[in-house]
């Protein structure tokens, strides 16, 4: 029995594919575009021909993210919400608190020893310290998003950006390189705003963070200059990301259709 999970966001569209233990066959991660109907097919293949399952083989699909209803094919939806806790439960099962930043929203989510969503806050007003943020920066360094998350090593100063509003910020960050300011304390600051911003998110949904385990999810964590700006901020020893925090909330939404099969 084999069970699909597709998370169709505004950056990435990512699917997993599960079995009856729960164990990942195959995973696949693509830019959405403009046209995700067709990304929902492409990432639907990329997993079925990676684990050589056919299609006809898969016993449920359940679909998450802004486009979830957008997959014809699916047995139900679920909000992301949901399946980021299901998913960092299965990677993660120590924590309570989960941040998921993705591409154009971020979360903070607690959850409760058994991994169910107790309480959520969002910041969805804008696209402040999300991928598309970061997209804007390393736009602006002039350096691929990829190298963003190392940029900051040596980074000595307390430059904080005034702004978290993307085109100011883009703004801010074309005249600090214009008065000389050394890009790793640019990206130093960067993480600092964004840390704050995801902080003050957190402190909705918990009081305390004492003896709570604090994982992230979504594309950003795979930037350690913000997962560690992250907990500096919060005053915690670590934050912990899964191997692929992208693909938490497609492997929430497989074992939600497993369990629902079940």
């Amino acid at each position: 029995m084999y069970f699909l999970g597709i998370d169709i966001g505004s950056l990435s569209c990512d699917a997993v594919l599960i079995d009856e233990e729960k164990n990942i066959l195959s995973s696949s991660v693509i830019l959405t575009g403009v046209k995700n109907i067709e990304s929902i097919s492409r990432v639907k293949r990329n997993v079925l021909d990676a684990s050589g399952i056919m299609d006809k083989d898969i016993d449920s699909i359940i679909s998450t993210g802004y486009g979830r209803n957008r997959v014809k094919e699916r047995d139900g939806a679920v909000t992301e919400i949901t399946c980021h806790a299901k998913g960092i439960k299965h990677m993660i099962p120590g924590t309570r608190i989960l941040i998921d930043i993705g591409g154009q929203d971020s979360k903070a989510i607690s959850l409760d020893p058994e991994g169910n969503v107790m309480d959520f806050a969002m910041n969805d007003k804008c696209a402040a310290g999300t991928g598309r943020f970061l997209e804007a920066m390393a736009r602006a360094l002039e350096v691929d998003i990829n190298e963003l998350g190392d940029l900051d090593k040596g980074a000595t100063s307390d430059l904080v950006l005034s702004s978290m509003c993307t085109v100011f910020a883009e703004s801010e960050v074309v005249s600090l390189i214009a008065s000389g300011t050394e890009q790793r304390e640019i990206a130093k600051g960067l993480n600092r705003a964004i840390a704050a911003r995801t902080s003050s998110l957190v402190k909705r949904v918990a009081k305390s963070i004492d003896g709570l385990g604090v994982s992230m999810s979504g594309g950003v964590a795979r930037n350690k200059g913000v997962v560690k700006a992250v907990a500096e901020s919060m005053n915690i020893e670590k934050v912990s990301t899964p191997e692929a925090p992208d693909i938490i909330g497609a492997l929430g939404a497989a074992i939600i259709a497993f369990e629902r099969n079940k």
